[in-house]
């Protein structure tokens, strides 16, 4: 198999996987996980008041989804350039 083919073959896997589950959970509502744990924790102890507070809070929602994107894509960079690196330094022994 060519190294096209398989890059072909893996970008079709990555959209399956991104378009199934919105295919499978049609009209189904998307939220972070601090949603559902303020809302279970709100269920269990109704008087929980938290014992500490940010530092800082994004001034609305699309900052905090943009902070979150950076700090994905840094870490992502971060971690396929060590294996790159990794690779290559392999490659040159």
């Amino acid at each position: 198999m060519s190294l096209g083919t398989k890059n072909l073959v893996l970008l079709l896997l990555v959209v399956a996987l991104t378009v199934f589950p919105l295919y499978v959970q049609r009209g189904a509502e998307f939220g972070g996980a601090d949603d559902q744990a303020e809302k279970v924790v709100s269920e269990i102890k109704p008087d929980y008041k938290p014992w500490c507070k940010p530092l800082w809070e994004p001034p609305s929602g699309e900052i905090e989804s943009l902070l979150f994107a950076v700090q994905a894509a840094a870490g992502s960079g971060f971690v396929f350039y060590y294996l790159g690196y990794l690779k290559g330094r392999r490659s040159r022994e």
